[in-house]
């Protein structure tokens, strides 16, 4: 079965920094195209950052300049660096994977930025 595992949230001031991981087993990994999303309390879901499967790299707006985004397919893990983080950057990161009309979500793992 499809696993995609995150790791890496918590509690950070402003300002801060925390790297997020996310294992993918189950999958090609090398030739899914891989995502990071969030869920801030009373919003909906939104797209923070993607990463094709040969390194293209798409950014919200609100991620642009302070996220990266990144791949390593031997071990079947993708990053989310986050810095000089604000607190409304609070919310739980959803790591997905994405192949043609597939879709595969993590379990999330909740970042909160305090102020």
């Amino acid at each position: 079965q499809v696993q995609l595992v995150e790791s890496g949230g918590g509690l950070v001031q402003a300002g801060g920094s925390l790297r997020l991981s996310c294992v993918a087993s189950g999958i090609i990994f090398s030739i899914n195209e891989m995502g990071w999303y969030r869920q801030a309390p009373g919003k909906q879901r939104e797209l923070v950052a993607t990463i094709t499967h040969i390194g293209a790299t798409n950014y919200a707006d609100s991620a642009k300049g302070r996220f990266t985004i990144s791949r390593d397919n031997a071990k079947n893990t993708v990053y989310l660096q986050m810095n000089s983080l604000k607190p409304e950057d609070t919310a739980v990161y959803y790591c997905n994977a994405h192949l043609r009309l597939t879709d595969y979500w993590g379990k999330g793992t909740l970042v909160t930025v305090s102020s």
